[in-house]
């Protein structure tokens, strides 16, 4: 397969650019929701609608490409973020519930929406199959570099309204890369399926797959980005100008230890890639909870970041290389769609667990739940076969 360097590069640049804006909106609603007097049980629901829908949008996003094409469906779903972002800037709780139904915004940082899937599904079509696991690196890397200057940029916006309407003017930016990309981004092995999630020889491990990937999203789902600057101002009193640099260097860490993922993955292979970077990761993450001031809970989180993210490059080049050429698309909106769902239960949870003062509460569990996913994941998938030879 020739690679289509036109098309990566217009991906990677939309990329970059959503997670500039999940990087703004994860710092800055949620604290700006909070200086406002909403309650952190109902911050803690407006970032689980926001998740929920993400989720089902992103189990929806292979047969919504299926039927107009990836291209065309990246094009509808940033329409829907731009104008779902100018309604958060109203700062209406009715209009945000509203707003976090559609966005398809990120309050984890992090992107868990339906562009992702679709994204991660075209790399796969351009790119020959030794390429993925360093492109997919880029791609995290980027993502996670400029989430990370959005973060810290809501430090010195005058508000979290602001930050709203720059996400979405971001989503109309980026109707440009998504209209430039060219046909070879479309399933080159399209085929019928009578299988209601796409998938067929592939099914039964992805399920498989996706389940374990749920644990760990519900798991992440305890300390998404929003609720852990919304805990760290209730905790340590810690302001926004402490805060937005915080994230700034946790996401930082993590996209330049993404360069590691290719060639670790090389030495030990995809799936102990994912593994052993990811479980002493989680173990950072549970020592959160017991950090008595701000500076050890800091270092805790920066140190975790340098961790926590090498398992996404090597976790989506596995996915890719577990199923058929047909079932990519699907694949990837299942998992996607999972993770967020999963991801959506937790941060009512926690709101719910802040506001009865069990501050430390959601670190730990986050920390156990990840630690024995990791587990899971490598002794129910080490001996499984991958539809395609094993490349980094």
């Amino acid at each position: 397969m020739k690679e289509n360097s036109g098309d990566i590069t217009r991906i990677l640049i939309a990329a970059a650019l959503r997670n500039f804006a999940f990087g703004l909106l994860s710092v800055g609603i949620g604290v700006a929701l909070a200086q406002a007097g909403l309650a952190l049980v109902w911050i803690g629901a407006v970032f689980t609608v926001a998740l929920l829908a993400a989720g089902i949008l992103s189990g929806s996003s292979g047969r919504i490409a299926h039927r107009f094409g990836r291209r065309r469906t990246l094009l509808i779903l940033a329409s829907a973020m731009a104008a779902g972002c100018l309604l958060l800037s109203t700062g209406s709780l009715v209009l945000v519930l509203v707003a976090a139904l559609f966005a398809t915004f990120s309050p984890s940082g992090k992107d868990v929406g339906p562009m992702l899937p679709l994204e991660v599904a075209s790399l796969a079509e351009v790119l020959p199959s030794a390429r993925r696991t360093h492109v997919y690196s880029r791609y995290n890397m980027l993502a996670a570099l400029l989430s990370a200057l959005g973060a810290l940029a809501a430090a010195y916006l005058p508000a979290g309204r602001v930050a709203a309407m720059v996400a979405g003017g971001i989503g109309l930016v980026l109707l440009v890369p998504y209209a430039g990309l060219s046909p070879s981004v479309e399933p080159q092995h399209a085929q019928a399926t009578k299988s209601p999630a796409g998938l067929q020889r592939s099914r039964k491990r992805v399920f498989q797959l996706t389940a374990l990937f749920g644990v760990d999203a519900l798991a992440g789902g305890f300390v998404v980005q929003g609720i852990a600057a919304v805990w760290l101002h209730a905790r340590f009193g810690a302001p926004l100008l402490w805060i937005g640099p915080l994230f700034f260097l946790t996401n930082l860490g993590s996209a330049l230890s993404l360069l590691a993922a290719p060639w670790l993955a090389r030495k030990i292979g995809l799936l102990s890639t994912m593994v052993f970077t990811h479980l002493p990761s989680n173990v950072l993450l549970l020592l959160v909870a017991f950090a008595p001031n701000f500076p050890i809970a800091a270092a805790l989180l920066i140190a975790r970041g340098l961790l926590s993210q090498l398992d996404v490059p090597t976790r989506q080049a596995y996915t890719m290389a577990l199923v058929d050429p047909a079932e990519r698309t699907a694949a990837a909106g299942v998992t996607a769609s999972v993770r967020g769902t999963a991801q959506a239960v937790s941060p009512l949870l926690t709101g719910i667990a802040m506001g009865m003062a069990a501050y430390g509460l959601p670190f730990a569990l986050a920390g156990g739940m990840k630690a024995l996913y990791d587990l899971a994941l490598y002794f129910v998938f080490r001996r499984v076969p991958l539809a395609e030879p094993e490349r980094s």
